[in-house]
Order: structure tokens, then C-alpha cells, then sequence
């Protein structure tokens, strides 16, 4: 009896894992969209409660991103890691600040409390060989939560070099590619608040990295901004 209630609970929690920390992932929106760069609004069947539609300003979303840091572990790998990075550096560049920036302020403004507004881009390296950086953002309440689940991380992660992609990743921004090394931090830490460790947060968000941002910590000064691609109407 003590085995079939043990049995029980283990394919209870295999469910769990499974469909847990894969929800389903489905466009709602496309704002703006190529091969190799898109913003989107996705249904969020995880949490469908975000304080949406939402408005921001382009420069105060652009102060955002440029305050997202990397912070990279002290042994590098010569072959996965970037070693031409320093330790501690800005998550996003200055182009790729100035590009996001407007599109993510115009999803944010067209969101319902259902979405979560998504990005992606994808560069090649050499061949058939990309890196992809990709993840979501969303306002609760008073705070901005913005998820990196993928930092340049390599399409042919458990791949031989010259294999064709195993996964169409355009599909689910939101779910890393490979292990995220490092640790991602905000500047100024006084505008953040660490995200939530309980045992539910740790059992179905094990690999995702977020940075909340409070919302009272709102840029006073301008940053890089752009016209930027222009967005889809909805």
C-alpha cells in the first residue's frame, strides 16, 4: 500500500514538472517580427493576473534595460563562454537598448492582464551556428518583472557543431536553451526587490532568471532611444 501511494505522488509530481514548467506558449500579438528579432504578446496560462495595459515612456523602459547587469562566474570555459566579456557588464548594448526599448513600451500599452509580453533575437555566428537572447516582462502591481531566460545562449548547446537545430526556439522565448551561467543583477539594487524563493517559486521557475524592478523607481533623465522599427497595430 505504502508503495502504490509513493508511486502515486511520484507520477503526480513527473505531471507537475512537466506541464508546469512548460505552459503553453501561444502569440496573441505581433507587434514587431523578422527572422531574427521579435516582440509579442503571449497568453500567460501560469499567471494570468498582470496589471495590464501598462504605460511607460520608451526612455524610462530604456533606463531599465541599460540597468540590467551580468554578473559572469570567475572560471570561464574557453569554448561556452564569452571570455571577451568582463566579469560584471550590461546585459543589453546600447543598440540593443535603443531597438527593444519602444517596442516594449508599446506592448506593454497594448497588454491585457492575460498577456506577457515577450522578446527575442537571434544572431548568427559562424555557419549554421546562433545564440539567441530571449525572455518576458510583465507589471504586478507595483513592479516590473523582467525574465532573461536566454543571454546569448547557444542554439547547438548538446549539438555537434554543423547540426541543423534540433527546436524552432522562436517558439518558446521564454524556456533556456542551455544552463544560464552567471548571475543577473539591477543597478541601482535599492530599485529592485530579490524574487520569491519559496518551495512553489523553486519548484517551477528552477532556471529562470528575473529582475524586479520597483515601480516607484521611475528614470527622471533620458536615455538612448530611437525611432526604432515601427510596431504593428492591433
Amino acid at each position: 500500500m505504502t508503495g502504490r501511494i509513493i508511486s502515486c505522488i511520484y507520477f503526480t509530481l513527473s505531471g507537475l514538472l512537466i506541464f508546469g514548467c512548460a505552459p503553453a506558449q501561444f502569440t496573441t500579438m505581433t507587434v514587431f517580427d523578422t527572422p531574427a528579432a521579435f516582440v509579442r504578446l503571449e497568453a500567460d496560462s501560469a499567471d494570468p493576473r498582470h496589471t495590464h495595459p501598462f504605460s511607460i515612456t520608451a526612455e524610462q523602459m530604456a533606463v531599465m534595460l541599460s540597468g540590467i547587469t551580468v554578473e559572469e562566474p570567475w572560471a570561464k570555459l574557453p569554448i561556452y563562454d564569452d571570455t571577451s566579456q568582463p566579469h560584471r557588464h550590461p546585459a543589453f548594448t546600447e543598440k540593443e537598448v535603443t531597438f527593444f526599448s519602444p517596442l516594449l513600451t508599446v506592448a506593454l500599452s497594448k497588454a491585457t492582464p492575460e498577456e506577457v509580453v515577450t522578446f527575442y533575437q537571434s544572431r548568427y555566428l559562424s555557419g549554421t551556428s546562433r545564440e539567441v537572447t530571449s525572455g518576458g516582462l510583465f507589471v504586478q502591481g507595483e513592479e516590473l518583472h523582467i525574465i532573461l531566460a536566454n543571454y546569448r545562449s547557444p542554439t547547438h548547446y548538446s549539438a555537434d557543431i554543423g547540426v541543423a537545430d534540433t527546436g524552432d526556439d522562436r517558439l518558446t522565448p521564454m524556456r533556456s536553451l542551455a544552463p544560464q551561467r552567471g548571475r543577473l543583477d539591477f543597478e541601482p539594487a535599492s530599485a529592485t526587490r530579490p524574487p520569491d524563493a519559496s518551495i512553489f517559486g523553486k519548484l517551477f521557475h528552477w532556471d529562470r532568471r528575473e529582475v524586479i524592478i520597483l515601480l516607484a523607481y521611475l528614470p527622471r533623465h533620458s536615455s538612448p532611444s530611437s525611432e526604432g522599427a515601427k510596431p504593428a497595430a492591433r
